[in-house]
């Protein structure tokens, strides 16, 4: 056939002819070769109203997953639960099932909240086994302390926590103040190195006045293994009611106060030991 000239040329007889190429399943292509039309828009306006037919469809990679998003969706699964069996974007599954209505709910928000609480509980647990576990591997890798070990603990200990000579203030002496049971256990080990024998000890707790002096005084006796009756009067300190404690309750044993009697020189061997370490960090390569 030879090429239209006017587009309006019997055009409706030519739009018949088009459509029934089309319904037979020719392209778009086809029916231009067929009736000789080359201008697209006129093309376009002929077979308008008509599906292409299936074959010159193009393929899309996502259909599958948008129809098994929509089959999930209608079964009550959520964004969450669609985007992690499929394995695509949540964007994705958003766009997909934006027209479906949503889920019925499948728990009341208060099992949802034991949900929550649950999960949180769990994750908790694990995080506080990683901490245990980290912790155990550490302690493991100590070993056993060499009484040159013991000495420099002691000596960084004592430093950062007992009293300290000042010029203002001489005070040369070994006292000793603290609330861990683990670090006055060190502490008492470490002047048993020294040959401190505990005659030479004074021993008083140091607590709020609305503690309980007698039990801290025997929790602390049981812990550095003396006679209760051997401790000093109690230093007792005096509420603010402004301030809010926290160190309450039946865990609260105050401070023991650990005074090592006729210890000048040894407060200057340790001041020395000190500075020694001090020296020792700076020189290490």
């Amino acid at each position: 056939m030879t090429e239209i000239t006017d587009k309006y040329a019997d055009f409706e007889g030519l739009r018949k002819q088009a459509i029934a190429l089309r319904r037979e399943g020719l392209s778009l292509r086809q029916i231009s070769e067929e009736l000789g039309v080359r201008n697209k828009e006129t093309l376009s306006r002929l077979v308008q109203g008509e599906p292409p037919p299936e074959w010159t469809k193009r393929p899309r990679a996502k259909d599958d997953l948008r129809d098994r998003a929509r089959e999930l969706r209608r079964q009550g699964r959520t964004y969450h639960e669609i985007q992690a069996e499929l394995g695509c974007s949540k964007s994705s599954v958003s766009l997909w099932v934006r027209e479906l209505p949503h889920p019925e709910p499948k728990c009341t928000p208060e099992e949802q909240r034991a949900r929550m609480n649950a999960g949180l509980a769990r994750l908790r647990a694990e995080q506080d086994r990683e901490r245990q576990a980290t912790k155990h591997a550490a302690a493991a890798s100590i070993g056993e302390l060499s009484d040159r070990e013991l000495f420099m603990a002691g000596v960084a200990l004592y430093w950062a926590e007992g009293a300290k000579d000042k010029p203002y203030r001489r005070t040369e002496v070994l006292q000793f103040i603290n609330s861990d049971p683990h670090v006055i256990r060190l502490y008492m080990r470490w002047l048993t190195l020294l040959g401190v024998d505990r005659d030479r000890l004074t021993l008083r707790v140091s607590i709020h006045e609305s503690a309980d002096v007698a039990a801290a005084e025997a929790y602390w006796a049981g812990v550095v293994a003396v006679d209760h009756r051997a401790f000093g009067k109690a230093t007792l300190k005096k509420h603010n009611p402004r301030t809010v404690r926290k160190n309450t309750g039946d865990g609260y044993r105050g401070c023991l106060v650990i005074y090592v009697r006729q210890s000048a020189d040894l407060y200057r061997r340790v001041e020395g030991a000190w500075y020694g370490i001090v020296l020792g960090a700076e020189t290490a390569t």
